[in-house]
């Protein structure tokens, strides 16, 4: 019978738990956003537009 690898199951536990963390913060920013958003109306349309200024990542090159 094969010997359970104890350090691979502790590691793969703490990914698990520092991902679940990352989405846990990115779930809070993604809410204080949208918080500030509806108290700051007007700087909503500037970011909007700021954003439709940037350039796609997708895009090749025309080189």
């Amino acid at each position: 019978m094969a010997k359970p690898n104890y350090s691979f199951a502790k590691r793969q536990r703490d990914l698990a738990k520092e991902q679940k963390k990352e989405e846990k913060l990115q779930r809070k920013k993604a809410m204080a956003e949208e918080e500030a958003a509806a108290l700051n109306p007007e700087t909503d349309g500037d970011a909007a537009a700021e954003s439709d200024a940037e350039t796609p990542k997708d895009q090749a090159p025309d080189a």
